[in-house]
């Protein structure tokens, strides 16, 4: 996983929402800031509760991912804490934990957190989670459209055109053509793609992948019409960065 996360391009921090996990089991921080960089958003992991405030004194990130049983103070406090301060009082708040009884979820969500997770939870949609509270509260940072050329992707209504043409896409091809869309000319291998699509808790052959593709180059082509999908031998998968370009 080290070297995966060492070839990802790291994100534009001036542009590119900024997001604070807080969790002390530092796998979990590991497989989440993996997954959000991956994204392309800048992330800071703290283990602490006492040090996740003095972070968030200095300076309020985009959004929060706080563990609710922290060393120091704990994450119903910090949320508590977060909605009483003017600064911080919208401030995107999710709130993961084992606690998955119904009283439980209610007494996160009456502090203020804006969602909740229960471990273990899908990466994936953590991720759907995280994307949705960011368009949300900052609209202008997260695009609702990719564009190339005569490919459109609506990440609200989920809909994928070709020019005037519908393109129906089962909900994993969409979201590997999401993945794909979201950095052109940038090539992911298979198991990038696994984690970055599936999420890291799945236990999928690479070849996966491959067939994935295959579907999604069979709706996305018909006829004469340009693959955008570019294959790199013996590495992986880029979405082609001169499809639409003269």
């Amino acid at each position: 996983m080290n070297q995966a996360r060492k070839d990802i391009a790291r994100p534009n921090a001036a542009s590119a929402p900024r997001i604070l996990v807080v969790e002390d089991e530092s796998d979990l921080a590991l497989l989440l800031a993996y997954n959000l960089e991956a994204e392309g958003y800048v992330v800071e992991s703290v283990e602490r509760g006492d040090e996740a405030e003095l972070r968030l004194a200095e300076s309020a990130p985009d959004l929060v991912i706080l563990d609710w049983m922290l060393p120091g103070v704990s994450g119903l406090e910090i949320c508590r804490r977060l909605r009483a301060r003017e600064t911080t009082r919208t401030l995107p708040v999710i709130m993961v934990t084992a606690r998955g009884e119904e009283a439980e979820r209610v007494r996160g969500l009456s502090v203020g957190a804006d969602d909740y997770v229960v471990k273990p939870f899908s990466v994936p949609e953590l991720m759907a989670r995280v994307r949705a509270l960011l368009r949300r509260s900052r609209p202008e940072r997260i695009a609702d459209r990719l564009n190339a050329g005569d490919l459109d992707l609506d990440r609200e209504t989920r809909r994928v055109r070709r020019g005037v043409r519908d393109i129906h896409l089962g909900p994993t091809e969409f979201r590997l053509l999401e993945y794909l869309l979201e950095k052109p000319g940038r090539v992911f291998s298979r198991a990038q793609l696994l984690d970055g699509v599936w999420g890291q808790a799945a236990e999928i052959d690479e070849r996966t992948v491959d067939v994935h593709v295959g579907r999604l180059r069979k709706a996305l082509s018909r006829g004469r019409e340009r693959d955008p999908i570019r294959t790199v031998r013996g590495t992986g998968y880029a979405f082609d960065e001169t499809f639409g370009k003269p």
